[in-house]
């Protein structure tokens, strides 16, 4: 059996991932809580093969304690928060790409030399061309967020051609579901939750965004891992066809909670510096694996908006 080490696998993504791997294989969290939750993980340590090692993925020391004996790493710790990158600068170069050749050099010193990767569809920046191929040429990044990841691609290709390390990089879209606790939909439920008559929308409303349902997007993690195992470097997009414009966002949101807020914008083609207005991506590349998604946008939106029903302790307490 395999031995895997899961960065960040306490979660929303990753805590998904790991109740799939446990199964197939010995498993190694590693995470340090900040934004990962306990909750998301207690029942899966308790099951044998998976144990836990929390601290920061920038301490050497723990990530070579955690990766010795391991045959893959799944890199999904990060700082995730796009909107407040120009805020902090260095957060974004420090936990992504930093914390990335931590990962890489704790590998180099255990021997593990597979490693598969979270990016973003984000390193496309305002791309021309949609849907978006992997092969795109690169516009001018528009945030610190997707620049780090791609500085974090950058540093595992090159650990693959000068290191023979085998490397899988998924550049997502947004992500919903079950154990979803940051993103545009937990913000206008919490909004209309205070204040059923009034919500403020950041850009002006017809940003349009493709979507992937967490359980889709392990499914896509899992295909890139299983197909890509000689040495090499191999990019996969990980999408839908689909797109939801923020307004129908909002409109599922206050449909779902029963109220008919009147809706005030900000104005302007984005939310925020960097953000990006219409997001689809070509996934023809992983689809030729055999992997498709199989839940529509909208009914992500209704599995994620029901999970925050029942889960009320996610949405009452402060956002992070």
């Amino acid at each position: 059996m395999q031995r895997v080490a899961l960065t960040g696998g306490a979660g929303f993504i990753g805590s998904a991932l790991a109740e799939r791997l446990a199964g197939d294989a010995e498993l190694v969290v590693v995470d340090n809580f900040s934004t990962g939750r306990r909750a998301f993980v207690e029942q899966l340590l308790e099951r044998p093969g998976v144990r836990l090692v929390e601290g920061d993925v920038l301490d050497m020391e723990l990530l070579v304690e955690a990766f010795d004996g391991c045959d893959t790493v799944v890199h999904l710790a990060a700082n995730a928060d796009v909107r407040y990158g120009l805020e902090r600068p260095e957060h974004d170069l420090v936990q992504n790409a930093i914390s990335t050749s931590r990962v890489l050099e704790a590998m180099r010193m255990t021997g593990v030399r597979r490693i598969a990767f979270a990016s973003t569809g984000s390193v496309y920046g305002e791309p021309e061309l949609f849907p978006t191929p992997e092969a795109c040429p690169f516009p001018v990044q528009t945030s610190l967020y997707a620049t780090s990841k791609l500085a974090a691609e950058g540093l595992i290709a090159s650990y693959c051609h000068g290191l023979g390390f085998t490397g899988v990089v998924f550049r997502f879209v947004s992500v919903l579901g079950e154990r979803y606790t940051h993103g545009h939909l937990i913000d206008f439920y919490r909004a209309l939750r205070r204040d059923p008559n009034r919500l403020q929308v950041l850009g002006n409303g017809r940003q349009a965004k493709s979507y992937l349902y967490v359980q889709d997007c392990v499914d896509g993690i899992l295909t890139g891992i299983a197909t890509r195992r000689d040495p090499g470097f191999a990019v996969y997009n990980l999408g839908t066809d689909e797109t939801l414009l923020v307004d129908e966002s909002v409109a599922l949101v206050a449909a779902h909670l029963g109220v008919e807020p009147a809706v005030e914008y900000a104005g302007g083609r984005r939310g925020w510096p960097g953000d990006s207005p219409h997001i689809l991506l070509d996934c023809t590349r992983i689809r030729a694996l055999g992997w498709q998604p199989r839940v529509p946008i909208r009914e992500a939106v209704s599995r994620t908006l029901a999970w925050f029903d029942e889960n009320p302790d996610v949405i009452d307490e402060p956002a992070r």
